[in-house]
């Protein structure tokens, strides 16, 4: 796929370089701590990129593994029930950056400057720089029946996704709010427990294919609901650092890729 930024976008909803478009942006993330805008990719875009994720579908890593909600090893000091320790279940499959065609829309518009201009004022950031290792910067999940995301909390300030493709039911996004407060140290127990016990309601996030989703996912905690039907869930995950020469952690990509490169 050749062309502008314009193919892949549909800059008549959103001009990237628009001051009022970004003003709104940002006071829905600092409000909501969540963005949706529908409708962000063009169609010729989302159709390119759904061919390429079922063409490539056969190289995805797939796993299933089980986890706290705080993504962390096990905290002796606390009970095995206990939410700091109490393990969720996760599974789903991922294509790598390396493993995305080098004319992909996908790589145009990660690698697009008015793109990342756009996201470093509307998420407050200096810069955004690419994954210094090869795996990690453009990811392509897929998550078919039966397969979730348990709850969880992000070990980074912001996530950046397109969502390409819906299943017939289930994989919803869901999430509570505030959950805690990570930078002062409060890993919200009581909250947290309430949540997995259904007693706090979570908010659903609405988002169509085509949708640009930048959630701000360090202090309110969320999941996907387990998929069903025959159609599979693509989301593309669009991953930066604020400093350049990042790499995800080896045990990450173990597991996450289930390889290093």
């Amino acid at each position: 796929m050749t062309g502008t930024l314009q193919d892949i976008v549909d800059y008549q909803r959103y001009p990237l370089d628009s001051p009022p478009l970004r003003d709104a942006c940002r006071g829905t993330l600092a409000r909501d701590g969540a963005l949706v805008m529908p409708g962000f990719l063009t169609p010729h875009a989302i159709s390119a990129i759904s061919r390429e994720g079922e063409q490539h579908r056969h190289l995805a890593y797939f796993c299933a593994q089980e986890h706290n909600v705080y993504l962390t090893p096990s905290d002796p000091a606390f009970a095995d029930d206990h939410v700091r320790n109490l393990r969720v279940a996760s599974s789903k499959g991922c294509i790598t950056d390396d493993q995305i065609p080098s004319r992909s829309p996908l790589r145009r518009l990660y690698d697009a400057p008015a793109f990342r201009d756009f996201l470093c004022d509307v998420l407050g950031e200096a810069a955004l720089h690419a994954y210094a290792d090869p795996l990690s910067s453009i990811n392509l999940h897929y998550a078919s029946a039966g397969q979730e995301l348990g709850w969880h909390f992000d070990n980074s300030s912001f996530a950046i996704t397109l969502m390409i493709q819906q299943p017939e039911q289930g994989g919803v996004f869901e999430y509570v709010g505030a959950a805690r407060d990570a930078d002062a140290g409060d890993m919200g127990f009581e909250r947290v427990r309430k949540v997995l016990d259904g007693e706090l309601r979570p908010c659903p996030l609405a988002m169509e294919p085509g949708a640009l989703v930048l959630f701000r996912g360090r202090n309110a905690i969320h999941r996907v609901t387990p998929v069903a039907g025959m159609r599979t869930r693509m989301l593309v995950v669009l991953a930066y650092n604020a400093e350049p020469g990042i790499s995800l952690s080896e045990a990450a990509r173990m597991t996450f890729y289930g390889r290093l490169r």
